[in-house]
């Protein structure tokens, strides 16, 4: 079949067949290695966005095929009637190198803060019945897509039509101490804060901010849930986004995305307050502790801590951050580039404001796959793996996409 004719009738027929929530790019993709992604036809893509932050060592990372191929050999799926020894193994080193006592498995990050949520609400049961309910999250954080993540989510616009919402949720301003004191009480049981905001633009929660509600639970017995889901696993140069303040410690993460490298894996890490909260029988997750989803966690582990790689993300964050603001210097498209090692956000300024969706087309068109956090800024989360000569390439590409959406 002729390459262009196939690609026009995949799109055709997933466009039928797909339910409408989503809005595809115009682009088939059939293959991928390293930071480079392949469509149908054969024209080839620089990889900005790892799969919405996913896949973390690129595409065909040689240590994580040897991992699912083995695992494949062996054992693929025995839900949790059982132990298996991968999910044993993730689990040993994730308390080791963490805060937690404990770990539940699941399937994404939407579940694992479910989890958390839940295991946040039962932590209030245990001490004051169902009066230690409430739970505070910010404005502008995405927390899932369930009805419990997308309520905890402060966005009206993911609400609409939804309602009845579930109750026990209050929403403070972003960086707002005075805000979030006011919100505090004694029927509080956690507050869920995301370190950076993803799609709410890659925006950083405050030292002092986040001090202050480590501070706040403390005093009202409630717990510090750090949604880790996008900035953790080594995206802001640390093993978590948290870690970059002092003095906090949280009694929830929850990571998923970067963790399975883009096999379908979350996590809830428990701290030693909540570590047996969750009862026999009280949560539970079919697939979750996959064996080939772990064995490849592992194999995120053994990279990040490897040949310096939390040092090596860092560099190139700041390549990419000093190539951005260059960018800016010469075109005047961002009216602020926020980075936090390799999870940037540009944020557009006239006359490119609210034009994300379509710099997004224009990249495609230029060899370039890019994010987009809200209708004004344009989000970077390329594989940890990419070299500097593929971050100037990509870079080269952006800046001609915005040329081209700035055409009269």
């Amino acid at each position: 079949m002729n390459s262009a004719k196939e690609h026009a009738d995949l799109i055709k027929s997933g466009l039928q067949c797909y339910a409408p929530n989503y809005q595809p790019r115009n682009v088939v993709l059939k293959s991928a290695k390293g930071c480079e992604v392949t469509d149908v036809e054969g024209k080839r893509y620089l990889d900005f966005g790892a799969g919405i932050g996913v896949n973390c060592l690129g595409h065909q990372h040689p240590l994580v095929l040897d991992a699912l191929q083995h695992q494949a050999r062996e054992l693929w799926h025995s839900s949790n009637v059982y132990f298996n020894k991968p999910a044993i193994q993730l689990a040993e080193r994730l308390t080791a190198l963490t805060f937690a006592e404990r770990v539940f498995f699941c399937n994404s990050g939407a579940e694992a803060n479910e989890a958390a949520i839940k295991v946040a609400r039962r932590y209030g049961y245990d001490r004051d019945g169902n009066g230690k309910h409430v739970i505070i999250t910010l404005k502008g954080s995405f927390h899932g897509r369930t009805l419990a993540t997308v309520t905890a989510t402060a966005q009206p616009k993911y609400h609409t039509g939804f309602e009845p919402l579930p109750g026990g949720f209050r929403y403070c301003e972003f960086n707002d101490i005075n805000h979030l004191k006011s919100l505090f009480g004694d029927d509080v049981c956690a507050i869920m804060v995301e370190p950076v905001q993803g799609e709410g633009g890659i925006r950083s929660v405050s030292e002092e901010f986040l001090q202050t509600a480590t501070q706040l639970c403390q005093v009202h017995d409630a717990l510090l849930i750090c949604d880790e889901i996008q900035s953790g696993m080594g995206r802001t140069g640390k093993l978590f986004a948290y870690q970059w303040v002092s003095g906090v410690e949280p009694d929830i993460v929850t990571v998923a995305k970067a963790l399975g490298a883009g096999m379908p894996i979350g996590a809830t890490l428990l701290g030693a307050k909540v570590a047996t909260t969750l009862r026999l029988g009280s949560h539970g997750s079919t697939f979750g502790g996959n064996p080939l989803a772990c064995a490849v966690a592992n194999v995120v582990l053994d990279v990040l801590y490897r040949n310096d790689m939390l040092a090596q993300i860092t560099r190139k964050g700041e390549l990419l951050e000093a190539g951005l603001l260059a960018m800016g210097s010469r075109t005047g498209a961002f009216h602020e580039v926020r980075a936090r090692a390799m999870m940037i956000g540009a944020e557009l300024a006239p006359p490119y404001a609210r034009q994300a969706g379509e710099i997004l087309k224009a990249s495609l068109a230029n060899g370039l796959l890019v994010l987009q956090a809200g209708d004004q800024v344009v989000r970077l989360l390329p594989p940890y793996v990419i070299s500097e000569i593929e971050i100037q390439t990509g870079l080269q590409r952006l800046e001609q996409a915005l040329a081209d959406c700035n055409r009269p």
